[in-house]
């Protein structure tokens, strides 16, 4: 059974990007994109979403597997000249396959508070869409639990540096106190603002006055326009292993005697 719908749904949530848009980009109408919701993604286009939306194709049309196929597996192989992108020597945009060679992603860097020097690939489609210039798009890691559930400790996220100004109750990262955080931020009068956690239960809201946000060396680095969340709820006991044991159960004579 075709499963997808749902993950398609919630990848294109995680982007920002309603149905009409993701119809108009891909040529279809919303009528299509809606229809996939309901009754999976076609398996003819099952490839060629999942490499717009970075995932693994496996992991789209049944929900196993990892999520993100690993970059090395992505630059690296015996296939990878005829199916999967290849970096070019110029830049640090990855092009696509060679049956859809004008598709692209973006490595981006983690922001300089991350000491690690890798990259987080994002959807070229996802940058166009949202007008996210490739130059200004940093990454970085959720590194505390203040926005589960919406962001889970861990996650991956992408930041716009060129949109600085708050637009209240949007996600921005921010530098305090020379630690990078993930808030919503809302504006309030004389220059000062409130940080909001979506765990507030945990995280109560926070106050800065337009005074404390220059001695507390308050900086906004953009705002948060993508991430990619792990479900932390995951069953003691995958599924695939109990449907294995149950298989073997009924294959193996010696079983149960």
């Amino acid at each position: 059974m075709n499963t997808s719908g749902d993950r398609l749904k919630a990848l294109l949530r995680e982007v920002h990007l309603s149905a009409s848009d993701f119809a108009k980009n891909r040529g279809v109408t919303p009528q299509h994109v809606n229809n996939w919701f309901k009754r999976g993604v076609p398996m003819g286009k099952l490839n060629e979403i999942a490499e717009l939306l970075c995932v693994s194709s496996r992991w789209l049309h049944t929900g196993m597997g990892p999520k993100h196929p690993p970059v090395n597996f992505l630059l690296d192989g015996p296939n990878a000249r005829n199916a999967l992108p290849t970096r070019e020597t110029t830049g640090k945009y990855l092009t696509g396959s060679a049956c859809n060679p004008e598709k692209t992603d973006v490595e981006i860097p983690l922001h300089p508070t991350f000491t690690s020097t890798e990259c987080i690939r994002v959807s070229l489609l996802s940058l166009e869409t949202l007008k996210v210039n490739p130059e200004r798009a940093v990454g970085a890691y959720m590194v505390d639990n203040s926005m589960t559930d919406i962001i889970q400790q861990g996650a991956i996220l992408a930041i716009d540096s060129g949109r600085t100004q708050i637009i209240d109750g949007e996600i921005y990262a921010v530098e305090h106190d020379g630690m990078l955080r993930i808030k919503y931020l809302y504006n309030r009068p004389g220059g000062s603002l409130r940080m909001r956690s979506h765990n507030a239960g945990e995280h109560p809201d926070e106050y800065l006055t337009y005074e404390q946000r220059f001695e507390q060396n308050f900086q906004i680095v953009g705002w948060v326009f993508w991430w990619a969340t792990l479900n932390t709820r995951r069953p003691p006991v995958p599924l695939d292993e109990q449907l294995l044991g149950w298989e073997g159960s009924k294959s193996d004579p010696e079983v149960g005697n």
